[in-house]
């Protein structure tokens, strides 16, 4: 019985610890794997410019170095890419985008003097089943489908009839189509080498709107969540400590009720050693407070009289017995 309590008390305090832990919001661009509970931090892939307002700075190969920066070949345009933040470089004529979000741009291509972003910021990566994705939204305008040639079949059911009365009937107004923005999806590997760095790759682009990135990293390898053990190995020693002795006080109190029929404090375990312990603590106490209480200043004036008095009163009393006690003899005597 002692055991099943010891082990539904750990159970409760494990679970409560890993609620607690659980709870607590995870830090900007990180994430923890759904599938092996790995926690990735991406925040050392970030390249920060020469100096921030919150006091961080980039060393100084970052500063020099920009942003990530990845060649489109064919493309005819090569990408410049950070991680969960906005590029290091200052734009200045991106189209298609108001003035005040070119700060928060991720990705952006450049063809002749004009900036195309393809993403603004995220710090949120996610996973799709395995896959590490980071995804920009929010760039300029993709070009419109108009331009592109395609062949689909023309379907019956939105022909309009058309007759001689349809001069009064509204015309209709054909829906207007909506503005895609360029988006970045950018899928990170991990790269298992020590000595590796962190390369980013041009894949795809799916009609100058999608662009599709691979990363590879060691910090895309994910390790272990060094928050969720709050405790140290002392606080764990101690936790175990404590459930022990929960399970030593709470298993006693049930067999002396039960079994030994006790009542009281005579419930708890070793009642007789506790009462000894107590009583030995009880007695130094009362031995160190009266010997305290001797160093403390007394009446010596009226100490003095009440003694004289007190010695007094006992003489008298003895010699009225000794009295008593001679005239009792001499009646027996007679």
């Amino acid at each position: 019985m002692i055991a099943l309590l010891y082990s539904l008390l750990l159970l409760v305090a494990s679970s409560t610890f890993a609620t607690a832990a659980s709870d607590k919001p995870l830090k900007p661009c990180t994430v923890i794997s759904p599938t092996s509970e790995r926690f990735f931090d991406l925040n050392p892939m970030r390249r920060l410019p020469p100096s921030k307002d919150d006091g961080k700075k980039s060393s100084k190969k970052d500063a020099d170095e920009g942003s990530w920066h990845a060649r489109g070949y064919d493309y005819n345009a090569n990408f410049t890419i950070n991680f969960c933040g906005p590029v290091v470089e200052e734009l200045d004529a991106v189209q298609d985008l108001d003035k005040a979000m070119w700060k928060n741009v991720s990705a952006f291509y450049e063809k002749g003097n004009q900036q195309w972003a393809i993403g603004l910021e995220n710090s949120e990566p996610i996973f799709r089943g395995r896959k590490l994705i980071l995804n920009y939204t929010g760039g300029s305008l993709c070009p419109s489908l108009k331009s592109k040639r395609s062949l689909q079949p023309a379907s019956l059911d939105t022909r309009e009839i058309i007759d001689g009365d349809d001069d009064d009937d509204d015309k209709k107004k054909k829906p207007k189509e909506a503005e895609r923005r360029k988006t970045t999806v950018i899928s990170l590997l991990c790269d298992n080498d020590p000595l590796a760095k962190t390369s980013v790759s041009f894949v795809a682009a799916v009609d100058d709107c999608t662009y599709f990135f691979e990363g590879r990293s060691p910090f895309a390898c994910g390790g272990v969540h060094q928050e969720t053990q709050a405790l140290g190995p002392g606080g764990v020693f101690g936790v175990i400590a404590m459930i022990a002795v929960l399970v030593y006080f709470a298993g006693g109190c049930v067999y002396q009720r039960t079994v030994m029929h006790q009542r009281g404090w005579r419930q708890l375990p070793n009642y007789a050693m506790w009462a000894g312990i107590w009583r030995f603590f009880s007695d130094m106490f009362i031995i160190l407070t009266s010997s305290c209480a001797r160093f403390m200043p007394s009446r010596r004036g009226y100490s003095r009289v009440s003694l004289g008095q007190d010695s007094s009163r006992r003489g008298r009393r003895n010699e009225d017995e000794d009295r008593l006690i001679d005239n009792l003899d001499e009646e027996w005597d007679d």
